[in-house]
């Protein structure tokens, strides 16, 4: 990627392709309903998850735009593009809205879809203008985005989504907000967020104990329900301890500082990537 102009370069930056990650949620559904052989099904995931990253890449640009200022104070934030000034404000809107109406695009048709990216938009700039400075509902905030991604990827294309998967989906968004808020706090004073003045650190210690407590909980009920073992058998079980595992090693790293930025530290992590290939290799063992 070095070898792209330098102005391009900035631009990829920009819309944080690798933020796409989180938008992994959408495939939920398909993957634990097992519908993947369904062509027509599979494609409209798909546009549900590329119409996503449309809009979230959007979304960021939107937020960097409005922080452009303060993140030029900050430490890592003041090489974003915008802060830096490698990319003018004018092309950042330009390309943001092109963003925006190819999201739209991509969900026209599918009245549910631009209901929930609607409704993403609308949380998401009101966290960036303001809802991002009340304790708790900031994380509510980020949490409801993973939930509206899982929802695009059942309810919006015809799965009918597991109620044990919602509730495991819920705990483990509020679970990875309460862990980029932790891991935030490791900054110096000067660059931190204003909100986490009203978090002290064993506040979010628990939370993030209470969260993950109720992640576990609801994904080891939804791997030994009827429901699951008719559909998946014993395998799911297999995979409890898998997770276990995943989300220790990653609240062993937002204790290290980091977990600030969620998909660039899930992929930088070696074990939790191992974690990740065991637990699809137990899922699927019976098809590879």
């Amino acid at each position: 990627m070095s070898s792209l102009p330098s102005s391009l370069l900035a631009l990829i930056r920009l819309i944080r392709p690798h933020q796409w990650l989180k938008n992994g949620f959408v495939f939920a559904g398909l993957v634990f309903s097992q519908a993947w052989q369904d062509g027509p099904l599979v494609g409209r995931v798909l546009h549900a998850f590329a119409a996503f990253c449309c809009v979230s890449s959007m979304v960021y640009i939107v937020n960097d735009w409005h922080d452009r200022a303060s993140d030029a104070l900050h430490p890592e934030k003041s090489r974003r593009p915008l802060a830096s000034g490698r990319v003018s404000v004018p092309v950042a809107l330009v390309l943001a809205g092109l963003l925006l109406a190819s999201g739209l695009l991509l969900a026209a048709g599918n009245r549910t879809l631009l209901a929930l990216l609607g409704a993403y938009v609308v949380f998401n700039l009101a966290y960036s203008w303001r809802l991002k400075q009340v304790p708790v509902v900031d994380v509510s905030i980020i949490a409801s985005g993973f939930m509206l991604r899982l929802l695009a990827g059942t309810v919006a294309v015809g799965i009918p989504p597991s109620r044990w998967l919602l509730l495991t989906g819920i705990f483990v968004a509020l679970f990875l907000g309460f862990s980029k808020r932790k891991a935030e706090t490791f900054h110096e004073e000067a660059s931190q967020r204003a909100v986490l003045a009203h978090y002290p650190s064993a506040l979010l210690d628990t939370f993030m104990a209470v969260t993950m407590t109720a992640t576990l909980t609801n994904y080891s009920l939804f791997a030994t329900s009827p429901e699951a073992q008719l559909q998946h058998g014993e395998r799911l079980l297999y995979t409890v301890p898998v997770v276990i595992f995943g989300m220790l090693r990653y609240t062993y790293q937002v204790h290290r500082g980091r977990g600030e930025d969620v998909a660039r530290d899930l992929l930088s992590d070696p074990w939790i990537l191992a974690a990740g290939v065991l637990w699809m290799a137990i899922f699927l063992g019976h098809r590879l």
